[in-house]
């Protein structure tokens, strides 16, 4: 933590050119895909939609810095830049801000589920469970629901409630009541300008894409078979940073894609660090490198682990517990 304070400081001029580079961009991409769309080629802006996505989701980064205070130097910067992005990515900043900072703070604890994570039960809760809690978990964690229907209900519509912090008094609600009110009117204000059906084929793709894309990185970065989950009596804090999320290793141009957000296990042990100096961190300390390493290809298993075995002490899948009660009764006498 001591060698890690060093990078923790913002650079002005390089979060400016950073936002600079993203919105600039998704505005020119927007702009072309309704273009494509007014001249009758639809099939364009669908094209368009993907990289306007992937600029999207690097928005919804900076935001996440912003909410860490680490994009500006200062808080009023953070709060009202991030503020503006959280109506475009549909993510009310505040509200956001307080069950993120929850999320850091509890990430491996087994006792402290329920806020800012992916709802994963133990072997024994999920056995435990009636045939129809089974089931609903099992609907849960099916790639259809987790991937395309989850990140579209999580951002068109759970997102319009402080769920999580509805009885914390007022300031969840006034975060998702203002950004509710702005997304309003801007969605009035383009349908007015272009028209409701250009402002559907133009925008949904490229919001239900960066949803789906925004989703998956958030799974992998805690959803990977050797993280840690501890009991609260173990817990520690920096052992579940560095342990319990992954340092998801993407090519190049995705790394900057995804602000770095990959690095997840140093972002996680310091989350102060700005995200473009989360590389450096890796250049000048190499050991760090694979510690919780997986590829682009490795996470792609890790769709099967829904769950976490306390025997184990890993995440695995509905197969391993169908085959070990099966072993179970063929070793019974």
């Amino acid at each position: 933590m001591r060698i890690l304070a060093h990078y923790r400081t913002p650079d002005p001029v390089r979060s400016i050119a950073e936002l600079a580079i993203t919105a600039l961009p998704l505005v020119a991409l927007w702009t072309a895909a309704w273009f494509s769309f007014s001249l009758g080629h639809a099939w364009a802006s669908l094209l368009i939609a993907i990289p306007a996505a992937g600029f999207l989701v690097r928005l919804f980064l900076i935001q996440h810095d912003c909410g860490h205070g680490t994009f500006f130097t200062g808080r009023f910067a953070n709060d009202w830049v991030g503020r503006v992005i959280g109506v475009l990515t549909l993510t009310p900043y505040d509200w956001w801000r307080r069950t993120h900072a929850i999320h850091h703070a509890s990430t491996g604890n087994l006792d402290q589920r329920g806020i800012g994570d992916i709802d994963t039960l133990t072997v024994r809760e999920y056995l435990a469970r009636s045939r129809w809690g089974r089931l609903g978990y099992r609907l849960y964690r099916h790639p259809l629901v987790m991937f395309v229907l989850g990140p579209a209900y999580l951002f068109f519509l759970q997102h319009r409630l402080p769920v999580g912090l509805m009885r914390h008094g007022w300031q969840p609600w006034v975060s998702t009541m203002a950004t509710n009110v702005a997304i309003a009117l801007v969605v009035v204000a383009l349908t007015w300008l272009i028209g409701i059906k250009a402002f559907l084929v133009v925008h949904l793709p490229i919001m239900l894409l960066a949803a789906i894309a925004g989703v998956w990185l958030f799974y992998v970065q805690h959803q990977f078979e050797q993280t840690v989950w501890e009991r609260d009596e173990r817990w520690s804090l920096h052992d579940a940073a560095l342990y319990g999320s992954s340092h998801y290793d993407l090519p190049g141009w995705l790394r900057w894609l995804t602000a770095n957000i990959g690095i997840h296990h140093i972002h996680h042990l310091c989350s102060r660090i700005p995200y473009y100096r989360l590389s450096r961190v890796l250049r000048d300390h190499p050991e760090l490198r694979e510690v919780g390493r997986i590829t682009l290809p490795q996470s792609l298993r890790c769709v099967r682990l829904v769950l976490w075995d306390e025997t184990q002490r890993r995440l695995v899948s509905f197969r391993d517990i169908r085959a070990g009660a099966a072993a179970a009764r063929f070793a019974a006498p």
